[in-house]
């Protein structure tokens, strides 16, 4: 028997915050929704035409027990970490980072013309890797396949299959799927999941209705939260839809979060917190790249 497609259980649009040194960004969700996006912590949406509003950036600051997922839609951001690696990260690529046992990095937005835009999306790690050697995927916008259908459709395919495609992120224990969906006006786009897999999207522009139960079309900047099922299915309004489609699978376990540091107890989290102040959080030196 077919599963019934995923309908949108719950809808989030958004929460004005500052980051860093004082980033504007809009945040979809974080730790007042635990669990409910198991196994992603966070998701921001961060840019602006306005360079006063990125500018002071992201400076160093520590990560343990988490993935980093930062898409630069448009604009560069400089990055560099303890482990020696740096770069930048332009328009249409993406940085996968795993913080494991602890890493400081920084990340600082440069000046755009056209301004600039871009996700951050935490995925949390098991706790059997919370304490594992830290590593980075550093992707271009050429690394990263783009999927065109005969209905014409544009899928940007980071991790996850799609029409057969692999994205060049493997190998993750949530088994994630990150996709960056273009839809024409009008169009039509379904993607199957896995079930039990928890699954949401966030729209970029445009807007578009999923198929199921809430039929309301979500709208620029809003996080759907599908419930379960099996297929995702959306129709693109007049004005196309262009979204961030996530999946992946729910590691079940507890949670204890003290800013950029994710544990599984609060022991844990005390521990990383006197390390971080003792000059002990930093366990590995040499980068470690991954391809």
């Amino acid at each position: 028997m077919t599963e019934p497609l995923r309908s949108i259980e719950r809808r989030f649009p958004g929460v004005p915050t500052l980051e860093g040194a004082g980033v504007r960004l809009r945040r979809s969700f974080s730790n007042n929704e635990i669990p409910l996006f198991d196994p992603f912590l966070l998701l921001d949406r961060f840019g602006s035409t306005n360079p006063e509003d990125y500018l002071a950036g992201f400076p160093w600051h520590p990560h343990r027990g988490i993935e980093t997922v930062t898409y630069v839609l448009d604009g560069r951001v400089e990055h560099g970490d303890t482990l020696g690696n740096s770069g930048v990260i332009g328009s249409g690529d993406v940085q996968w980072m795993n913080s494991g046992s602890g890493i400081i990095h920084q990340e600082m937005p440069q000046r755009s013309e056209g301004g600039m835009s871009g996700f951050q999306l935490w995925v949390n790690l098991p706790a059997r890797e919370k304490m594992s050697i830290p590593a980075y995927r550093g992707l271009s916008a050429g690394e990263i396949p783009e999927v065109s259908t005969d209905t014409g459709n544009r899928v940007k395919v980071v991790a996850g299959n799609f029409e057969r495609v692999e994205g060049p992120v493997r190998g993750i224990s949530v088994d994630p799927t990150y996709l960056d969906v273009r839809v024409p006006p009008g169009g039509e786009f379904e993607l199957p999941t896995a079930p039990g897999y928890t699954v949401f999207s966030h729209t970029i522009d445009g807007s578009g209705t999923f198929a199921g139960a809430d039929s309301a079309p979500v709208a620029p900047g809003e996080t759907a939260l599908f419930g379960a099922g099996g297929a995702v299915r959306v129709r693109a309004s007049d004005a196309g839809h262009r979204f961030l489609l996530v999946s992946g699978r729910p590691l079940h376990e507890p949670v204890a979060w003290y800013g950029p540091i994710v544990m599984n107890t609060q022991s844990e989290l005390r521990s990383a917190v006197r390390e971080l102040q003792s000059g002990e959080f930093i366990k590995h030196q040499r980068p470690i790249l991954e391809e």
